[in-house]
């Protein structure tokens, strides 16, 4: 009934190999958590603009002999199929990007949406919905579509039974930097400042698109003293365009900025 998880590593999908045997848990079967959860506790993920990265999303990928590709454009995305839900056994290990899995929170895998990207999933039997988090791969059977958190399983009713008919949609979210298609070793951003108040990170994006007439971005970014609201010039096309940006911005007392890819 579970969705097999894959690795933590970017690499394991580029190798196109099979996720690793089930030693790699501590249980060997999934399970709901001994923590019971109401559907009223299940909050919605709020989707924001996380950059998309390589990480997890390394494209086309084959896992059990099936080749699988990420969705350049996935606005407008919808499809119906079956849910299935992941719990116990895989709570506290890395999703595909990196990220811990968290059973109580509303979160999914997905074969070829971005990670991140978000999406609404309603239960097409009960009319209930849930915004998740698209942050792991999955579910690799050809007769599911989605494998929820067993916390966005719960709000939609369908942990019991295991498994329940739905629809799937991309939500839009503005402001996304995708980064999948940047080579190594280029730079296509400066890194302007890195503030605690999302607040201040915005007064600096208004006064440097002001300033230079240029895309200014605020990604948050998990730091060890909590979040950080990192603002970035770019994309810039190409080596020329970055140094007059840099340029402008030093004649104007904002320091050199950080290149980034």
């Amino acid at each position: 009934m579970r969705a097999l998880r894959t690795l933590f590593a970017a690499t394991l999908l580029a190798s196109c190999s099979a996720p690793p045997p089930d030693s790699r848990y501590e249980l060997s079967q999934d399970a709901a958590p001994p923590q019971p959860v109401r559907a009223a506790q299940v909050a919605d993920a709020q989707p924001r603009p996380d950059p998309i990265l390589a990480a997890g999303n390394v494209s086309p990928y084959t896992v059990n002999g099936v080749t699988y590709r990420v969705l350049d454009d996935y606005h407008g995305y919808r499809e119906e199929g079956i849910a299935s839900w992941y719990g116990a056994k895989f709570n506290g290990y890395a999703t595909s990007n990196g990220e811990i899995f968290d059973l109580y929170k509303a979160s999914a895998a997905h074969r070829t949406l971005p990670i991140p990207s978000y999406a609404r999933v309603t239960n097409l039997d009960n009319g209930r919905s849930v915004v998740v988090r698209i942050n792991d791969r999955g579910p690799f059977h050809a007769d599911r579509l989605i494998d929820l958190s067993y916390a966005a399983a719960v709000k939609l009713g369908y942990m019991e039974q295991g498994t329940a008919r739905v629809a799937v949609e991309a939500i839009a979210v503005a402001g996304v930097d995708d980064r999948r298609g940047t080579t190594a070793g280029t730079y296509r951003y400066l890194q302007v400042g890195a503030f605690g108040s999302a607040a201040s990170a915005q007064r600096l994006q208004g006064e440097l698109q002001a300033l230079l007439g240029s895309p200014v971005l605020i990604s948050e970014v998990q730091a060890p003293h909590g979040l950080l609201y990192r603002v970035r010039v770019g994309p810039v096309d190409d080596a020329a365009q970055l140094e007059a940006v840099r340029r402008t911005l030093a004649d104007n007392g904002y320091g050199p900025g950080q290149p980034l890819p």
